[in-house]
């Protein structure tokens, strides 16, 4: 079966909106055998930013990573997946801190990635796309320079190996009627079916 590694990272939990597309698009996943499910929510996530001491402790512990692994366990189970599913609303122009600290403490030389000897760097990651599902209250559009989300998360999957990355989105959400507000979610949550039931067929 395929693993799918679900990363939710919707602050209001289930008043939000981008958490019922996230359910929408795993919902049709889950109508098939194909695929196992691994579930991060980033809000109750034990992780914290790196510091010195915190990334002198991890080149040491990776030096006996077989004896290590707990420390691991969000990079391995990032690097084991086929795919993977962010749900995160837009937050100060990108993403949720706590969100970029979990990436952050995934981002792992020898798990994730690896350097060459002529220092470059290369993704080591299973997983075959990342498919980021996003909304904003904002006035700003996919190409809007504003809109460092996706921008991020498009270079980290390329970074990390993953070629295929795929954003879901819609805008304006806070700042339009209540009749578009429903008629732009019914449109991303009909993107988000279709993405889901592509995957069936890969």
């Amino acid at each position: 079966m395929k693993k799918v590694l679900i990363i939710d990272s919707c602050i209001r939990k289930s008043e939000s909106r981008t958490k019922k597309i996230l359910d929408s698009y795993v919902n049709v996943l889950k109508n098939s055998n194909s695929f196992c499910f691994e579930y991060i929510d980033i809000n109750d996530l034990d992780v914290v930013p790196l510091n010195n001491y915190l990334l002198n402790k991890r080149s040491e512990l990776l030096m006996d990573l077989k004896n290590n692994s707990s420390f691991f366990k969000y990079a391995l189970q990032f690097y084991n997946a086929d795919y993977i599913i962010v749900a995160a609303p837009f937050w100060d122009m990108s993403i949720p801190a706590k969100l970029k600290t979990y990436f952050e403490n995934i981002s792992v030389a020898g798990i994730t990635f690896q350097v060459n000897q002529d220092g470059d760097c290369i993704g080591c990651c299973k997983a075959k796309k990342m498919i980021y599902i996003t909304t904003r209250g904002m006035n700003i559009p996919d190409d809007d320079i504003m809109e460092q989300g996706g921008t991020y998360l498009r270079a980290l999957s390329k970074f990390l190996g993953i070629n295929e990355f795929e954003m879901l989105s819609t805008y304006g959400l806070d700042m339009c009627s209540e009749e578009v507000l429903k008629n732009r979610l019914y449109a991303l949550e009909l993107m988000a079916i279709n993405s889901a039931k592509k995957l069936l067929y890969e």
